[in-house]
């Protein structure tokens, strides 16, 4: 940390918590939309203790306290070099050019903060370079990007890739003139000192505090541990934002994953390769060539169903069985790439760099196939054209433990949803945290009068095949009393698309569902839709924010268990029966309760926001276990009867 911060910390120092947050306080003089928030002060008070004794937090805080503030000022004040990971790249925007100017402004002029983001998210100068002189654009479109990314390229201090507004999300073009690794040569690179990512880790280096987003953050982490060097520079703190997620990131990033893409990927990008440094390779093309064909005619044995299955020791075994000549044939191919890239003489360093990957990939590969390591779920997903294989960690809280909470003496966990019954186990079970200061901040809006919580009296369970038609109708007059201006969120696709074909023919209301746009696209047409309703699936159960009026009514079919045939959920359910312990209760309930407890979190954003939760599972009032579900959610005033939700929604008018 730089002098001058230093010194404003230590200055700070002397005017309190309260000082800031409190009534009367700094915050209240200097931020336009202030109102005090007792909760607020509450988690930054818990924040600095936690910075200034050395010491992890856990700190459940509702919409509308203000949590940002609440753990950015307190790092500030800490003096160290503190990282801020969130779950999104939008929250990072979100963060840095609104939340950081303010406190630069008024708090600390000399904050030094730097944003941190994938490689794949910035521009490779020097493949623009190359590609400039290359006949490899495809088509009229790709021709007039190409022209304005030129041009932007000369001109942006970031080059960040959310700069450029004209280029549609799926371009491909992006990805062959990103900064991704796989051809990186790193600083023998003509263009490494006027690299953007080179220019990312300088501002990092120098920066008080870091934003980086959980894939990022996770992906350092898993470097460290294999002794890979690092992407992150280092700091002794870490705010974990949108907490409710890392285990699942984390997850991901503990574990081993190809795709049948990335074969194609690796022919295509030293097809580019060659053709830009000029190397005439005729043999090599014929190689590449293979390997394409091998990926194709491996991939084609996985079943051609959608969807994720288990792919453990004796089904792999079987497989490789029936198919071991093209497993056999798909290695040696890419072995033979790896070998004549090596080869090559002379041997520019973007060469060198697709051997590495192609041995990379090979290893990965036989990893996957073969490897007996236990402590893995093994599997694989036919997503669309692509088949994806993976192993997954069962269980990270033991890395989490060793990486993270052992190796950093102050890390803060936040979010909205991180209770289970007003208490934090599941979650320091999951994570593997062993101490650390616990609080559930209360909630800083009135559910009581803002939400009615609607559980229908005669529904069938939702098991009975007359439940989809039930719940249809039940939708349909929830919809006449909302005016539309609903969320219907569904735990499958299956039951989204049957309830919104029955509720198409009852409702007058403009209808949206899920996969017919981007997610963004639908976002934006459901918040500029007068009455829209949006039915939709896992991806919108948390993220989406839509204040005010248009957003009145939030939906729910069932309570949110995992799908239990989902391998990676069947496994741990498994491991923890294979303990002795008792997985629906320990791990089945509170992840159902923490996913419902978001999925609601949609409807009530702000103060003056109102409306209608329902939950069309009666297992919530039928079973014991509904209870933790019930215990869980914030104190709405609830009702089984339609009357009731009509009469709420006459006395509260929009």
């Amino acid at each position: 940390m730089s002098k001058k911060t230093a010194a404003t910390a230590t200055k700070q120092e002397e005017i309190t918590v309260e000082g800031i947050f409190g009534p009367g306080g700094m915050l209240e003089k200097r931020h336009p939309g202030y109102e005090f928030r007792p909760s607020q002060l509450e988690m930054a008070r818990i924040t600095e203790e936690a910075f200034q004794k050395h010491q992890h937090a856990i700190i459940e805080a509702g919409t509308g306290t203000g949590k940002t503030l609440a753990y950015l000022i307190p790092a500030i004040r800490s003096g160290r070099r503190v990282v801020v990971s969130t779950a999104t790249k939008s929250l990072q925007e979100q963060l840095f050019q609104k939340d950081v100017p303010f406190l630069q402004r008024h708090f600390a002029p000399h904050l030094k903060a730097a944003l941190m983001k994938g490689r794949n998210n910035f521009l490779c100068r020097q493949k623009v370079h190359q590609m400039a002189d290359q006949p490899v654009l495809r088509g009229i479109d790709e021709v007039d990007w190409f022209a304005q990314i030129k041009d932007w390229e000369k001109l942006t201090e970031t080059g960040d890739r959310n700069e450029l507004t004209f280029l549609p999300d799926d371009a491909e073009l992006w990805g062959r003139i990103d900064a991704r690794s796989d051809l990186c040569t790193g600083q023998k690179c003509d263009a490494f000192q006027r690299c953007f990512i080179t220019a990312m880790h300088q501002r990092a280096q120098d920066a008080d505090l870091i934003i980086v987003n959980h894939h990022l953050f996770f992906a350092d982490l898993a470097i460290r541990q294999d002794d890979f060097g690092s992407i992150l520079p280092e700091y002794s703190a870490v705010v974990f934002d949108e907490a409710h997620e890392i285990e699942d990131v984390a997850s991901d990033y503990f574990g081993r994953q190809i795709s049948s893409y990335r074969f194609d990927e690796l022919a295509r990008d030293t097809e580019n390769a060659l053709r830009v440094l000029q190397i005439p390779a005729a043999q090599m093309r014929k190689q590449l060539a293979r390997v394409r064909e091998r990926g194709r005619s491996f991939f084609e044995n996985f079943p051609e169903r959608e969807g994720r299955y288990p792919f453990e020791s004796e089904e792999r075994k079987s497989f490789l069985e029936r198919h071991h000549e093209a497993y056999d044939e798909l290695a040696a191919a890419v072995k033979r790439v790896e070998a004549e890239l090596s080869a090559l003489s002379p041997k520019p360093e973007e060469v060198a760099a697709l051997a590495r990957r192609a041995a990379e990939l090979r290893r990965e590969l036989t990893f996957l196939l073969e490897s007996e390591e236990k402590g893995y779920v093994y599997w694989y997903e036919r997503r669309g054209k692509g088949v994806f294989l993976a192993a997954t960690p069962i269980d990270v809280s033991n890395l989490l433990r060793e990486k993270l909470f052992e190796r950093f003496d102050t890390v803060v966990l936040t979010s909205a949803t991180l209770a289970v019954g007003g208490r934090f186990d599941y979650l320091k079970q999951r994570l593997g945290v062993q101490q650390a200061k616990e609080e559930v901040l209360p909630q800083e809006f009135n559910f009581r009068e803002q939400a009615m919580l609607y559980i229908p009296r005669a529904l069938p369970d939702v098991r009975n095949p007359a439940f989809g038609a039930s719940a249809a109708d039940e939708i349909a007059k929830l919809l006449e009393i909302s005016e539309g201006r609903a969320f219907c969120l569904f735990t499958s696709y299956v039951q989204m698309r049957d309830i919104f074909e029955r509720v198409s023919a009852k409702v007058r209301f403009p209808l949206l569902l899920q996969g017919t746009a981007p997610r963004s696209i639908l976002l934006d047409r459901f918040k500029t839709t007068p009455n829209a309703v949006l039915f939709a699936t896992a991806s919108f159960w948390q993220g989406v924010d839509v204040p005010g009026a248009q957003l009145s009514c939030v939906i729910i079919d069932k309570l949110p268990f995992a799908v239990p045939s989902d391998p990676i959920v069947a496994a741990r359910v498994r491991a923890l029966q294979e303990d002795g312990r008792n997985a629906f209760a320990e791990y089945q309930v509170p992840e159902a309760v923490l996913a419902l407890k978001q999925g609601f979190g949609r409807l009530i954003r702000s103060k003056t926001d109102r409306g209608i939760l329902a939950i069309l599972d009666n297992r919530i009032r039928r079973m014991q276990y509904g209870r933790i579900f019930l215990e869980s959610l914030p104190e709405y005033s609830t009702t089984q009867d339609l009357a009731d939700v009509a009469r709420f929604m006459e006395n509260h008018p929009k």
